[in-house]
């Protein structure tokens, strides 16, 4: 803080309380005040950022018994006293060291390497600290009451549960259940924070956060793409030879009916829409895969009638393109 400070800003009239005010009604009114004023609640106003670091700096020097009592000295010695920028001891310097009773030019040095350790003169000083100009925690480096620690808490959730939400109860550090909402579409190892929920701050700052990091059990079924979800839907050879309409689940426990084209290969995916992921970025679809099943047990008559067809296929080599591309 800048030695003129001291005689320029009233920090019981920032703070709105009484020279005598208790330590007790001082911390409360601070606190009143910082959440007013918290830049985390006032995003982007930067007069509330501006008030939030005045009231921190007047309460780093009034909570300390200290501080305080330097403080108070050095505002009785009235706002008429001034330091020069020149460094020449006339002046504003006499004044200052005739109020605190110094006689002869001996005393005056002394007094005068006090006064500007007082004020912490040196390159570097800042007002947010436990004697002036030494760092201190607080929000930003603007001093005051340190935020509370952070606490981790895990759970693992159903598939169906991540994606379509829920409210769930946990256990807290102190055996106390506390219920948490988890938003719907909450992705395998992400956090969830409930603000001000963890650890009391050691000053009477703000609490801390418990922050809950998620698991997601894997879907014996469906998996996650983004806001879509996947499935892969097996088809006969049949009906993906001659096309065929085909029913398929769906994660709410219903079934939708996809229509497959003549000559459909293995691989293609079919698309549902609006039956994936809903969260407050939008609505994913349903992407079924269609993966064709070889039947690994055939009758006589099935044989027969699959040997016969295999002298009626096309004389086509489905590997002939593969070839080709793999010798260039």
């Amino acid at each position: 803080m800048a030695s003129q400070d001291w005689f320029d800003k009233d920090f019981y009239k920032t703070l709105g309380v009484s020279k005598d005010v208790s330590d007790a009604d001082l911390k409360k009114t601070y606190r009143k005040l910082a959440r007013t004023y918290h830049p985390d609640s006032n995003q982007g106003d930067e007069k509330a950022e501006a008030k939030f670091k005045e009231i921190s700096e007047a309460y780093s020097v009034l909570s300390d018994a200290e501080q305080r009592k330097e403080y108070d000295e050095i505002r009785a010695m009235g706002s008429g006293a001034r330091f020069t920028a020149g460094g020449q001891s006339g002046g504003g310097f006499e004044d200052v060291f005739s109020r605190f009773g110094q006689q002869g030019r001996g005393q005056q040095s002394a007094d005068f390497e006090d006064i500007f350790a007082m004020f912490n003169q040196g390159q570097g000083g800042s007002f947010g600290s436990g004697r002036f100009g030494q760092p201190s925690g607080g929000f930003r480096g603007f001093g005051g009451p340190q935020k509370g620690a952070d606490v981790t808490a895990r759970t693992t959730l159903d598939f169906a549960t991540a994606v379509q939400g829920e409210t769930i109860t946990l256990q807290g550090e102190d055996g106390k259940p506390f219920k948490v909402k988890i938003p719907a579409g909450v992705a395998d190892g992400q956090k969830i924070r409930l603000r001000g929920r963890g650890r009391p701050s050691p000053d009477g700052g703000e609490s801390g956060d418990i922050v809950v990091q998620i698991a997601v059990r894997p879907h014996p079924v469906f998996t996650r793409d983004g806001l879509n979800l996947r499935i892969v839907v097996p088809v006969t050879f049949t009906e993906a030879a001659l096309g065929a309409t085909i029913e398929v689940p769906t994660l709410s426990g219903d079934t939708v009916k996809l229509r497959v084209a003549p000559g459909t290969p293995s691989g293609r995916v079919l698309r549902v829409k609006g039956r994936g992921v809903t969260t407050s970025k939008g609505t994913g679809d349903l992407l079924a895969e269609l993966q064709v099943a070889v039947p690994s047990h055939l009758d006589d008559d099935a044989r027969e009638a699959l040997e016969k067809f295999q002298s009626l296929e096309p004389a086509e080599n489905p590997r002939a393109d593969l070839m080709a591309k793999a010798r260039r």
